[in-house]
């Protein structure tokens, strides 16, 4: 078996191959063709090298960081756009929304070409090829999972009681597929859970974090675990991987410059969606929406090297600024002419154009990066908020205290139950607040809210004011409850198979 430098430059090479024989499994409303069978150990390995490729597909990363992050409060759209990101952003979703039917097509797929893996490969094989069946079951637990949170409600409301997602598993036939129906939360959830556990126990390989392994499982299970408020669970696989030899938090000049890594070098990132440097999409990468700069890094205008139209909102870079020695300040740079903020004028009130750059300079070219899905950090703040649900203080503060103290913080600018008391919050504010500090601009923060039954409340300047009246009224507020809360399942998607519900 190959080692995991042959899979990373083999990638390139098959997208186009292997998407040709993906075409039959846009949604899952449709099957594989029997002529594209497995026969071999060889072609196992080549179809999962293959269903990391279509993962990479823009219609995946570039339409899923759009609905993942957009709706949050660390944001600010600065201008009216054409794209229908702006509906993501302002709440104002459709049924016919291109980046919600990109995602929902582009999620089948890989769930599709990993199901011809996991039907072939039996669970008495060789180990490399348990290994590579493991992979695919990851695959296949990671699209669900971000599925259900895009167009299924929190699973805290009812319990998973609600919509989900339809379930596609390895074993439907093409007559059942056509038919499928969303199952509730709490199933595909079940199933998610299923597959993580199957695909730890059958990975063996510590390949690099381009690539699924036993804690790359682990620690999406810890995720999942949180979502649904299994406190215990969510802990017992934190740690798991916190205890893991192979990650570490970066430390100083190396966490300043996390984002600029390559994945493969980066001891903290779990599992990132690599991109080389001839993937680079310019104009069309994430990092474009939030930057446009010079070789150098230094912000220059609109237009120049991305469209900044995307910003670190008002309240984010306040609270972000209460410490200006904080390292993640390294990750928003304000644009300055001559020293001067400058103000994105197409709204009234203007927006400060805050650049974020968590999406650029991997490898000093401005747009390219290997956006970051699971990483350390994260799962701190994982255990942090499940031992605050289960009133385990000191030990929540241990790790919020540690996340801090590694950006830079110290003394009085950490946390203490004396302090959280003069501060009027609890240990769950505290921990709330230092994910959106962490993890802002990485697909968390309105899950983290709606989820803890909290409304994301926008009081800054961004297109949102265009979702009221007057058009200067900054303020909006999203309810956990709101039906706004989730996406609608795609028109194209139900014109397909009329047993698809479509959402309130």
């Amino acid at each position: 078996m190959k080692k995991s430098i042959i899979y990373i430059t083999s990638l390139v090479v098959l997208v186009s191959f292997f998407q040709q024989s993906c075409e039959k499994y846009h949604q899952p409303s449709e099957f594989i063709e029997e002529e594209s069978a497995l026969a071999n150990a060889a072609d196992v390995e080549t179809a999962t090298i293959g269903t990391y490729a279509v993962l990479k597909n823009a219609a995946y990363v570039r339409s899923g960081h759009f609905l993942m992050e957009y709706p949050g409060d660390a944001v600010a759209q600065g201008q009216a756009s054409g794209d229908d990101l702006t509906r993501a952003y302002r709440y104002t979703h459709i049924n016919t929304s291109d980046h919600s039917t990109n995602f929902w097509a582009q999620s089948y797929k890989v769930v599709a070409a990993a199901n011809k893996v996991i039907g072939y490969v039996p669970d008495d094989a060789s180990p490399s090829l348990l290994q590579l069946k493991g992979e695919n079951l990851f695959l296949r637990a990671l699209m669900h999972f971000n599925l259900v949170r895009i167009f299924g409600r929190p699973y805290t409301q009812g319990q998973g009681a609600n919509l989900g997602v339809p379930i596609l598993r390895d074993d439907l036939t093409d007559e059942e597929i056509d038919v499928i129906v969303r199952s509730s939360v709490k199933d595909v959830y079940s199933f998610i859970i299923s597959d993580l556990l199957k695909a730890a126990d059958l990975m063996s390989e510590n390949k690099s974090n381009s690539f699924a392994s036993k804690e790359v499982a682990y620690a999406l299970l810890a995720r999942v675990y949180l979502y649904m408020e299994d406190n215990i669970n969510a802990i017992k696989y934190a740690t798991l991987v916190l205890n893991s030899p192979r990650y570490t938090l970066l430390q100083g000049s190396d966490y300043a410059a996390y984002f600029r890594m390559v994945p493969e070098n980066n001891r903290e990132t779990i599992f990132g969606i690599r991109h080389t440097k001839v993937e680079d999409r310019g104009m069309s990468s994430i990092g474009s929406m939030y930057n446009s700069a010079d070789a150098s890094g230094k912000p220059v205008g609109q237009g120049v090297t991305g469209w900044a139209e995307i910003y670190a909102s008002v309240k984010y870079y306040d609270l972000l600024n209460k410490y200006p020695h904080d390292l993640r300040n390294s990750f928003v740079v304000p644009y300055t002419v001559g020293g001067v903020l400058q103000y994105n004028q197409k709204l009234t009130p203007v927006v400060p154009m805050y650049y974020v750059n968590k999406y650029s300079f991997q490898e000093d070219v401005v747009n390219l990066s290997s956006p970051v899905y699971i990483r350390l950090a994260e799962l701190y703040l994982i255990r942090a908020e499940a031992n605050a649900k289960q009133g385990n203080v000191d030990e929540s503060l241990a790790d919020v205290n540690k996340l801090r103290e590694r950006a830079g913080l110290k003394g009085a600018e950490l946390y203490t139950k004396q302090k959280i008391t003069q501060d009027n919050k609890d240990i769950l504010d505290v921990v709330l607040e230092e994910r959106f500090l962490e993890l802002a601009f990485e697909g968390h923060r309105a899950y983290d809210l709606f989820r803890n039954n909290r409304s994301l409340i926008r009081d800054y300047p961004g297109t949102h004011s265009l979702s009221n009246t007057p058009t200067t009224n900054v303020h909006q507020e999203i309810k956990p409850t709101d039906k706004r809360v989730v996406f609608f399942v795609p028109q194209a998607e139900i014109n397909r198979n009329t047993k698809l519900e479509q959402n309130p």
